[in-house]
């Protein structure tokens, strides 16, 4: 282990001078957790081929507590895969180095720095290793004191029980000082041990400096049969005498004069480079799954709910797509990803109550080349909005499926009403948001949703509602449907989902006394059919949206911000919900075909 100690005191070099030369950074935390991560890398236990870090067979480390990130550099560093020079851009623009962890350097598994995220996104990578690539890769995730605050820690670790993820090792740096201070348990290890030893998992608490305690953690936990948590007790700032255990200096780098002070105390700095060991060349080995066959087919005027029609569509289109999983928070009976659980119960995992966790393993899916679909009620996926922005960061191919979204899903209140979702989900970079307005539209967009590599947001509604399209019909990702039209057209009226069928009902009314208007199903709310767009624009007088969703970030403002237009009205909900019949709550909040066409009357009016 003597070759090891000459590590750590290069390690702990490194992560001084890189963090220094940038002028910030958080060397400290990078310094208590140095042996625990040389003794994993370098001493046997983590199996990797760094020159193929996408290999399949690879174990995979996961930096939760992101802002250690000059230590995971340091260590490919001394593997041989970063040169000094290439250390010293930390933090610098345009280099993969960044402050926290990003995939833009080919060795971080994941974005990580919003605290609370990596042990869900190891929940799903181990998953996957043991359910459907069946490989035997190791999934470790290194996590910090504070952040086990966060109650998403507590749901994947929960869940990590649940399915006996014995593929799945948690490390604890129990450094005792956060951010501002010392943390809610200090160097209490036992503390740790008993609430996780709870959940069903193994715990076992070490010296977190000294390698043959480390070494003997990691033999322990590569035998396990369930989930392994390694509580290690270690100094903020180890190495360095005037930073270890100092309240103050969190976040703070070291200055010029600091650094040299820090260099005497260490002494000699032999540069060194060291192995990590291989893993075997194994393929993966999936269960066999047997297609069954699904073919149903909806007829023009059938009732049918886009909910129920996403469940079938599921199973429709995983031929197509093998690589789909199904996650769902205990809502499947009424999203109706339960169908696709009928049909395929190995790619289906219930994720309960947790719907933080739910989208950190759908990271974790995704990035191990899995297609995952997650469904809960539109509304609670709000709660996991910081982890669907922290997928965006990490390049995850998922496609999210909220249900019962808006007033028109009734007496259920104001609770259960997604009303905000369209705006979240725009508001990611590169994100696509699809509401389909029938059953053979959603079967349509669900196979445009799996094509497409990045995040997709499908918006289902819970009542049933009339089928208007034939098969012949295709919904390429930004575009419309423009269902009634005519060269006598007045205004221009947009829905989608519930709304596309009020405005068709607002359609019929008017025609009854001669007004004819243009009605546009924006089935594409993110990217819009601009083209579209304004050509109704300049053909028609106005264009009115109509939508089942708050006014700010919804459709109005969408459509208002791309034709430029004054002659945009919106008609959304203004009003706080209450519980009642669907048409009541449309007319309440005046979105329903009675609103459409008074607003119409009283423009034409008063004109």
């Amino acid at each position: 282990m003597n070759h090891l100690d000459e590590v750590a005191k290069l390690i702990r070099y490194y992560i001084l001078l890189s963090t220094t030369r940038a002028g910030s950074g958080h060397p400290t935390t990078c310094l208590s957790s140095v042996e625990l991560m040389v003794g994993l890398l370098f001493g046997g236990f983590f199996n990797f081929d760094p020159d193929e870090p996408n290999n399949p067979n690879n174990d995979r480390l996961i930096f939760s507590k992101g802002h250690a990130a000059p230590l995971l550099y340091s260590l490919w560093a001394v593997a041989g895969k970063l040169t000094e020079e290439e250390l010293l851009t930390l933090r610098k623009f345009g280099s993969p180095l960044e402050g926290h962890p990003v995939r833009t350097f080919p060795y971080s598994e994941a974005a990580t720095g919003s605290l609370g995220q990596g042990l869900s996104i190891g929940v799903g990578m181990a998953i996957n290793g043991k359910y459907i690539d069946r490989l035997p890769y190791k999934v470790f995730v290194l996590l910090g004191d504070s952040e086990m605050s966060e109650g998403s820690v507590w749901e994947a670790i929960q869940l990590a029980a649940y399915y006996g993820l014995n593929n799945l090792v948690g490390i604890i740096d129990v450094n005792r000082l956060g951010q501002r201070g010392q943390t809610m348990y200090g160097h209490d290890l036992n503390a740790y041990a008993k609430r996780i030893s709870a959940f069903g998992w193994k715990t076992i608490c070490i010296d977190g400096h000294s390698f043959k305690e480390i070494f003997k953690a990691y033999e322990e936990a590569l035998k396990s049969d369930v989930p392994t948590m390694i509580i290690a007790k270690t100094i903020k700032g180890k190495g360095v005498s005037f930073l270890e255990d100092k309240e103050g200096r969190h976040g703070v780098a070291l200055t010029e004069a600091e650094f040299k002070e820090a260099l005497k105390e260490m002494g000699q700095i032999k540069k060194t480079t060291a192995i990590i060991k291989k893993p075997e060349a194994l393929r993966p080995n999936p269960q066999s799954i047997q297609i069954k066959e699904f073919t149903k087919k909806y007829s023009l005027g059938e009732m049918v709910a886009t909910r129920r029609a996403y469940g079938e569509a599921l199973v429709k289109i995983f031929p197509e797509f093998p690589e789909i999983v199904v996650l769902d928070a205990e809502v499947s009976n009424s999203t109706y990803a339960e169908i696709f659980r009928e049909y395929y119960p190995e790619r289906f995992f219930e994720c309960f109550v947790a719907e933080q966790n739910m989208v950190g393993m759908a990271v974790g899916l995704a990035l191990r080349g899995k297609i995952p679909f997650v469904s809960t009620f539109a509304a609670f996926l709000t709660r996991a909005f910081d982890h669907i922005r922290m997928a965006q960061y990490s390049e995850a191919n998922i496609k999210f499926v909220g249900s019962h979204a808006g007033v028109s899903i009734g007496q259920d209140g104001p609770s259960q009403m997604g009303l905000e979702d369209i705006a979240m989900m725009r508001s990611v970079l590169n994100s696509v948001v699809l509401y389909p307005s029938d059953a053979v539209s959603t079967e349509k967009l669900l196979r445009e949703a799996a094509k497409y590599k990045g995040i997709v947001y499908i918006r289902t509604t819970r009542s049933a509602t009339p089928v208007i399209y034939s098969y012949d019909e295709e919904f390429p990702i930004g575009g419309s449907k423009t269902i009634r039209a005519s060269d006598k057209d007045l205004f221009t009226v947009i829905g989608a989902g519930i709304t596309l069928h009020e405005a068709i009902k607002a359609y019929e009314e008017l025609k009854k006394n001669g007004i004819y208007i243009r009605v546009i199903d924006l089935y594409s709310l993110k990217p819009l059919d601009v083209e579209t767009l304004k050509k109704a624009l300049y053909e028609t007088r106005a264009i009115i949206t109509v939508e089942d969703h708050y006014p700010a970030g919804g459709i109005g403002e969408a459509v208002k911000y791309e034709v430029d237009s004054e002659r945009v009205y919106s008609l959304a909900c203004r009003k706080i919900p209450k519980s009642g019949t669907p048409e009541e709550l449309l007319d309440y909040e005046e979105i329903s075909s009675k609103a459409i066409v008074n607003l119409i009357l009283k423009i034409l009016n008063t004109s």
